[in-house]
């Protein structure tokens, strides 16, 4: 045979193999017992938790690294979330409460402080920090994976989720985990949005805005974001949206107008051309006139004839003629926000839409599973529909707890492992609780969402961190755990319900017999003999994160954040417990407890449980070394 001619069989069947080879990666199946879809925060930190666990898993992300949207968002390139490093104490799980951006492992080292130390930090850190999370944990990330169908296939046996990507390679999974995010924007049509540029593709630079007129649609941090940027190059700047700006520091929710972008206020308050006004934005017009000037109206005073691109129509007159907005603008931008991607899924599959947020999040059960569609569990900030301008669900710093409480459920469920729990005696709950409220980051992130669960048996109890509040009704279910015939307290963190001046000089409770009026975060306790059911936490009490309890506790709030006053915060918590248990939750002397047993017919439980069985202070030789000096003998 002739020598080139088998050469050129031979590179023929090679590259036959080869193709063969490249199809079946690209049209093949993969099965997986989880499968998360989306490779940022959320989907990293479920990841942690599954291979902590050692389940089957894997992470599918469209991009090619991790954390994507931070690559292009915000666009002005400075994060909000809080980057404390230095809070004067060496306790890992206290510095969370102030740690934005690191997500949760057991390496104490793996933390967002090794990126970045500035306090708002560049955007540009936070991809970096979570490529070292995948790389330090080893975490199953599949890159260049765009799901672009996810549909639920039914068989005799069981319920799974089939995935289809960019290439046509399926992905089965029988538990669906979305942490994609929110990164579709959103809009609003209305006449002339077609003359709107959007936040996602405007300039950066300020240069470009010199001496124009910008109009600004939308109040949130992504606004304000864009109109600090070009403060100092706009001839003037004014926001429109329909409802008026809500301040962080007013309604403790961070997802509101963080101070780090509020300058405009400023310039507005202190009259430096710059303003807001307000209305609904399907009801304005937005047209261009033969001046090549932008022009907003409202639409009941437009002609149906009249439209944003009939350039000769003159808009008819303002029906005031100081109307707010009469002068022409340069340029209109759309900053409101984004949504979640529904239109990755069939209808088999797809979650519905959410009351909150006007319908841009998906609707969800307590527990983060999307609504009539079981398995599938949606996770991070697509996941806030459930806290939505409640809590920090929507954030790095609120979603990593809810998570992992997604993972505890999904162990219970799946794998038939309990929620993880604590057993106390009862002499030991009271300082337990006071050791959760002083440094527990879950409860402190999660305020009035996850709370911590203590199941009262009598001598001891069994102590539950983290429980989303929502689900109590569906507790043992979701946790394994059963709640005895004593009951329960439920611990957690809210403010207060009064709306009062935030910086005023009545805006704190000192006053412990008055705790119950604390405005700042503070620790509550309720108690319930029985668990609340479905139709009691529907019926909530305006303002209140739980039903009416049997009893109810407010821990003063406290300017330090630290609840461990022995007046105002240590005695009435023990006598709140006391009522609760039935019992007396006080420390002995041995002589007391020698007397209580010869007088009493059942000593205090603190000397059952230590005098009576012969457990008094460990000896220790460090001990014997203070004998001397304190007079008593070795």
């Amino acid at each position: 045979m002739d020598p080139n001619l088998s050469c050129l069989i031979l590179f023929n069947l090679i590259c036959l193999v080869a193709c063969t080879s490249e199809n079946h990666q690209h049209n093949g199946s993969h099965h997986y017992d989880y499968c998360v879809v989306g490779g940022g925060p959320a989907g990293l930190q479920m990841g942690y938790f599954l291979s902590k666990a050692q389940r089957n898993y894997i992470i599918l992300e469209r991009n090619s690294g991790p954390g994507s949207f931070f690559n292009k968002y915000p666009r002005h390139r400075k994060l909000i979330s809080i980057n404390k490093i230095h809070t004067g104490r060496q306790n890992r799980e206290f510095n969370l409460r102030h740690d934005w951006n690191s997500l949760l492992s057991d390496d104490p080292n793996l933390l967002f402080k090794r990126v970045s130390r500035e306090f708002y930090p560049p955007a540009d850190t936070f991809p970096l920090y979570l490529s070292m999370f995948v790389k330090e944990l080893g975490l199953r990330v599949l890159y260049g994976v765009d799901i672009g169908k996810i549909r639920a296939v039914q068989s005799q046996t069981a319920r799974r989720y089939l995935l289809t990507d960019q290439h046509g390679s399926h992905y089965f999974c029988s538990i669906l985990l979305v942490a994609t995010g929110l990164w579709v924007p959103q809009t609003v049509d209305f006449v002339g949005s077609d003359l709107v540029e959007g936040y996602e593709s405007i300039s950066t630079n300020p240069e470009d805005f010199k001496n124009q007129a910008v109009l600004i649609l939308g109040k949130g941090n992504s606004a304000f974001e864009t109109a600090q940027s070009i403060l100092g190059s706009a001839s003037r700047v004014h926001m429109l949206s329909s409802s008026p700006v809500r301040l962080a520091w007013q309604t403790h929710y961070v997802g509101d107008l963080r101070a780090v972008n509020n300058e405009l206020i400023d310039t507005y308050q202190l009259k430096s051309l710059d303003g807001l006004v307000e209305s609904r934005l399907e009801k304005i017009v937005i047209a261009r006139k033969k001046d090549n000037g932008l022009y907003l109206t409202l639409k009941k005073y437009v002609n149906v004839k009249n439209s944003s691109d009939v350039t000769r129509e003159e808009l008819p007159s303002h029906h005031i003629d100081n109307f707010p907005m009469r002068k022409p603008y340069d340029r209109v931008i759309r900053c409101l926000g984004f949504r979640f991607n529904f239109s990755i899924f069939d209808s088999s599959a797809c979650p519905p839409n959410s009351e909150n947020a006007k319908g841009r999040l998906p609707g969800l059960t307590a527990w983060y599973e999307a609504t009539d569609t079981p398995g599938l569990f949606v996770l991070g900030t697509a996941g806030h529909s459930r806290d939505y301008r409640a809590s920090a669900g929507g954030f790095v710093h609120g979603f990593r707890y809810t998570v992992r409480a997604v993972h505890r459920v999904l162990e219970q469920r799946y794998h038939t492992n309990n929620w993880p729990s604590t057993t106390l005696l009862t002499t030991q709950l009271q300082s337990w609780i006071l050791k959760r409220v002083g440094e527990a980051s879950g409860p402190y992130q999660m305020f009035a969402v996850l709370g911590d669960l203590i199941l009262l048996r009598g001598s001891d109890c069994v102590y539950l961190d983290e429980f989303p509040l929502q689900a109590l009704p569906q507790f043992s279910s979701l946790s394994g755990h059963t709640v005895p015939s004593r009951g329960l307290i439920v611990v957690l963190m809210q403010y207060g319900k009064k709306k009062i001046d935030y910086l005023g000089s009545n805006r704190a409770e000192t006053d412990w017999t008055k705790a119950w009026k604390s405005n700042f975060l503070h620790p509550v306790l309720y108690y319930y003999e029985t668990l609340p059911t479905k139709d009691d936490m529907k019926l909530l009490p305006e303002g209140w994160p739980l039903p009416r309890p049997k009893a109810i506790h407010h821990m003063v709030e406290d300017f330090l954040a630290e609840w461990e006053s022995p007046i105002s915060h240590i005695q009435p918590l023990r006598r709140f417990l006391e009522h609760c248990l039935q019992t007396d939750l006080r420390t002995f002397y041995a002589e007391s407890c020698f007397r209580s047993s010869l007088t009493h017919h059942k000593p205090p439980p603190f000397c059952q449980q230590g005098y009576l069985k012969q457990q008094g202070v460990i000896h220790s030789s460090e001990l014997q070394q203070h004998f001397p000096t304190s007079g008593l003998s070795g």
